[in-house]
């Protein structure tokens, strides 16, 4: 390594990994690392660069590696939700397939407003070679590439062309990284000539930097707006999502609420930002949420938003809040967010804003008969979810449900659960009792089938100390379970309940209701005679494709075995997979409030047809709030 006056020459590569190296972040006085170090799989376009780098500085900055470049952008997400977005990985891949792979989980992170930062390799930016080995080749614009894909899905996106470019860039990606209001996925594509190449970088680039994340406070006037529509308000509600988390603002809002009275409806994000005990916590809103906490929605006359981002599922579709007369106050530190719904917007950090709200306020409180009626259908909502888990003695066949139920009595409070698509986010919405603030890892801004096992990876590098309980179905699992063997690999216990239900369970259901029969849904063999699909399952033999890749396995088909199989797989040290067959039909139902698919207009089959005077029936209850 030379040295020459006040600068380093390196290979862009080695230049990039001293820099992750330094960054530290630091919020309320809290200082420590930002990366916790890069996942990667090399191919022809990395390995010579940023593969060369993550050598040199193995000491410095830990090297990762992986199956499946979509679960290292996974696992990179579950580690930021369980740093609470004060901490990331890098994610490093090859040209073309290998970076192409990376999309979804940049879209996953972006739709979940978590930061992870993505290296993909790109062509030779001098051209001389010519086209190459895995380059799309786009002959009106030469210099787009696979790494332009992702552009639509990244909050944050560059190329380095020259050695000169890349601290900008990298200063560039950190301000998005650490943004509170910004963050998602920051891609920086290194094209693989360039990673290689030498430069002076000035040593100023790589010293200690602290990257201070702020607590932005809102405006006073809007403040004051605030308070007064509270004050005007007889039936407020409040929406807690997931900014209540990641702004660590989970003690503010019980200190509001125990001041106020308001009662709380708990987004999918927001599901663990107030805990599960509190008289007014209503529980899970939404399309996935209960019928008492949907009851309060539906008629508040406020609706106080703080970290939403009033999704499909949160606002049902936009037909949960009935009141002729209802108004929005939002909260949050993004301005898009905010000003959603036609709402009064209150832009800042939510724990240092609702502490200035609840000091505007006073002993201002709802009447007491909102109070009592929040708190009767609070507890109402606690004593359904505790029927609905428990076992029934003798029962033949296993319900989601209680697997659930089972599963949480297990979880110590500093434990987590993960899961991401199918029929479960629901029921673990609706049922699950998160222990703390960073218990409840379910990802559902982007709903990404695959997510489940390599967040499980992420979610234990960030926090070791902790059990990981991941929730996957058996469609999933086919899609990605191969990141189990990267849990094995570096000694990242989890705990996955492989849940077999035949099929894309959740989605059959779906389709039912809007009339496509559950076609296409379950995995079957197709009838030879007829060229159609057969009645006959495909039979997977999951457990031993489990145990395959080194996992300890359990089979539970009934809650006594599922207890047992808990007991073992908590009271071991290495991963296990406990599969289980449950009962397609054991689920939790019932949250009155609708989803939006739309159904075909015009159709042949009776059972189209049908569906579309239920969705034209439902429509009619959709408003507009602006």
């Amino acid at each position: 390594m030379m040295t020459t006056q006040n600068t380093l020459r390196l290979t862009v590569g080695q230049a990039t990994v001293r820099f992750l190296a330094q960054q530290q972040v630091e919020r309320d006085g809290v200082s420590a690392p930002f990366f916790g170090g890069a996942f990667g799989i090399f191919g022809h376009g990395n390995v010579a660069g940023i593969g060369q780098a993550l050598l040199q500085y193995r000491e410095e900055f830990p090297y990762y590696q992986g199956r499946n470049e979509q679960g290292l952008v996974h696992s990179a997400i579950g580690y930021a939700k369980a740093r609470n977005r004060l901490g990331a990985l890098a994610v490093t891949t090859s040209i073309g397939p290998g970076a192409a792979n990376m999309i979804t989980g940049a879209g996953t992170a972006t739709s979940n407003r978590l930061p992870v930062l993505l290296l993909p390799s790109d062509y030779f930016a001098t051209r001389r070679t010519g086209y190459v080995l895995q380059q799309i080749e786009d002959p009106t614009t030469p210099t787009d590439s696979t790494s332009d894909a992702f552009r639509a899905v990244s909050r944050f996106w560059d190329r380095v062309s020259r050695p000169e470019q890349l601290p900008e860039a990298l200063l560039g990606a950190m301000r998005v990284l650490t943004s509170p209001a910004d963050t998602g996925a920051v891609t920086v594509s290194l094209p693989q000539d360039v990673q290689a190449e030498a430069y002076d970088f000035p040593v100023e680039l790589f010293r200690e930097r602290t990257w201070y994340v702020p607590r932005a406070r809102a405006d006073l006037a809007a403040l004051h707006r605030a308070a007064e529509a509270v004050r005007q308000a007889k039936r407020p509600m409040i929406l807690a999502g997931g900014g209540v988390i990641y702004s660590d603002a989970t003690a503010a809002l019980e200190e509001f609420v125990d001041a106020t009275g308001i009662p709380v409806g708990l987004t999918q994000a927001g599901k663990a930002s107030l805990p599960w005990s509190h008289p007014l916590n209503a529980g899970a809103v939404g399309s996935s949420g209960s019928r008492y906490a949907n009851q309060l929605a539906a008629q508040a006359d406020l609706i106080i938003g703080i970290g939403t981002r009033y999704t499909d599922f949160t606002s049902a579709s936009n037909t949960l809040f009935q009141n002729p007369d209802v108004r929005f106050l939002n909260l949050n530190v993004q301005e898009f967010d905010a000003y959603k719904e036609g709402g009064l917007a209150l832009i800042g950090d939510a724990r240092e804003s609702l502490r200035e709200l609840g000091a505007l306020l006073g002993d201002w409180q709802v009447a007491e008969d909102h109070r009592r009626r929040a708190n009767g259908l609070a507890d109402e909502w606690r004593q359904e979810v505790d029927r609905i888990i428990a076992p029934e003695p003798d029962a033949p066949t296993l319900p989601q449900a209680v697997a659930i139920g089972l599963v949480n009595s297990f979880a110590k409070p500093n434990d987590v659960v993960i899961n991401a698509a199918g029929s479960m986010p629901g029921d673990l919405h609706r049922l699950w009792k998160p222990g703390g603030p960073l218990s409840y890892g379910i990802e559902y801004g982007y709903s990404c089938m695959g997510y489940e096992v390599a967040a499980g990876v992420g979610a234990k590098l960030a926090d070791r100390d902790r059990e990981v309980f991941t929730f996957i179905g058996d469609g999933t699992w086919l899609m990605l379970s191969s990141e189990l063997l990267t849990s094995i690999q570096e000694g990242l216990k989890q705990i996955v309940l492989l849940v077999d239900n035949k099929g894309y369970g959740s989605i059959e259901a779906l389709s039912r209701t809007v009339g496509s029969q559950g076609f296409g849904c379950r995995f079957l063999y197709r009838d030879q005679a007829t060229g159609q699909f057969s009645d006959r399952t495909l039979e997977v033999d999951f457990a031993q494709n489990a145990a395959s890749y080194g996992a300890t396995v359990y089979t539970a088909t009934t809650a006594d075995e599922l207890k047992e199989a808990l007991e073992a797989a908590v009271a071991g040290e290495e991963t296990a997979v406990i599969y289980t067959v449950v009962d397609a039909q054991g689920r939790f139902g019932g949250s009155g409030a609708w989803w939006e698919v739309p159904v075909a207009e015009v159709a042949e089959i009776d059972s189209s047809n049908e569906a579309r005077k239920t969705y034209d029936d439902h429509r009619a209850a959709q408003r507009l709030h602006v």
